[in-house]
């Protein structure tokens, strides 16, 4: 049977929007960590790990509400470098690796396409109870065909259920097409368009020359400008790291962008109502993106309302 409530006990309003990673990850969502070969996929997947397990902001900037374990099979660098990552990653944050609650899993391969693997994967979620699963590469989880939607969909159905079952979120990491710079990015990930339209939160990384660009987009809140990323030296390992903002890429300014705008001419604090008004949006969307523009550090709520912070 279906659970089903009176209509008079359904709830008067939608529930608050909560946060993995304020910003970057909704809390129990599925979703893809995308970008071509050499676009530090990995090294963005091991920066959240390290934040959730820690409660330490993920970048140095995104506030991480409450710290949890992380699962993660990376399936693609040997353990030795993915130690050496994440202890790199841990020095930038000022902890202790020793300290940081990521299990990884050491098994030679998981095969999500197999009944065993994925048995496996479910007691191992079931016993250590993650916060977070890290899955990476996808590539390296199937011997599917990942252009076909009826391959791709039965795959990313079993992590949806894991995120259900265990109240769990799940971060996968995909491969962009080739030639897929100038596509939108959610279009430019490799196979079937089932990836782009499972995931709750997704962030797609590309490069320009040396300078990378993270784009974030979120199924049930408002996407925050873009980000410059940069990999930064840490004496002998590196770890990425926040550069100077890049312009936006479209003319017209989203909710975000025009926040940060009137902010930036404001003589004094504004309230939500006053930047809805100055926006024009809908509430919803203006209390959305105004969570997801605190949390990642770019604007200051007071008592009196939203400013800039202080340089």
């Amino acid at each position: 049977m279906l659970p089903y409530l009176p209509a008079h006990r359904l709830a008067v309003q939608a529930e608050e929007h909560r946060w993995l990673v304020e910003g970057l990850w909704a809390d129990e969502a599925v979703g893809i960590v995308g970008g071509e070969p050499k676009c530090c996929k990995s090294f963005l997947a091991l920066d959240i790990a390290v934040a959730v397990a820690t409660g330490k902001p993920c970048l140095r900037h995104f506030e991480v509400p409450r710290a949890g374990r992380v699962l993660l099979f990376a399936a693609e660098d040997a353990l030795h470098v993915v130690r050496q990552r994440l202890d790199g990653i841990c020095r930038a944050v000022g902890t202790a690796l020793a300290d940081v609650d990521v299990q990884v899993i050491t098994a030679p391969s998981v095969r999500l396409d197999l009944e065993q693997d994925r048995k496996a994967l479910g007691e191992t979620v079931a016993e250590l109870q993650p916060r977070l699963l890290i899955l990476d590469p996808f590539v390296r989880l199937h011997r599917i065909d990942e252009n076909l939607s009826g391959e791709v969909a039965p795959l990313l159905a079993f992590l949806r259920e894991l995120q259900r079952r265990h109240h769990l979120a799940v971060l996968l990491v995909h491969h962009a097409r080739k030639g897929g710079a100038k596509m939108r990015a959610g279009q430019a990930l490799r196979g079937s368009s089932e990836f782009h339209a499972w995931g709750d939160s997704n962030l797609y990384l590309r490069r320009h020359g040396e300078q990378l660009t993270l784009t974030v987009e979120h199924r049930a809140a408002p996407s925050i400008p873009n980000i410059s990323l940069q990999l930064v030296e840490l004496e002998d390992t590196v770890a990425l790291g926040i550069a100077e903002r890049r312009p936006a890429e479209s003319d017209e300014p989203n909710v975000a962008q025009k926040i940060e705008q009137h902010l930036a001419t404001a003589t004094s604090p504004l309230s939500v109502a006053q930047l809805r008004e100055l926006c024009r949006t809908r509430k919803a969307t203006m209390i959305a993106t105004l969570a997801a523009l605190t949390g990642a550090g770019r604007i200051t709520k007071t008592a009196a309302g939203y400013l800039l912070p202080r340089r």
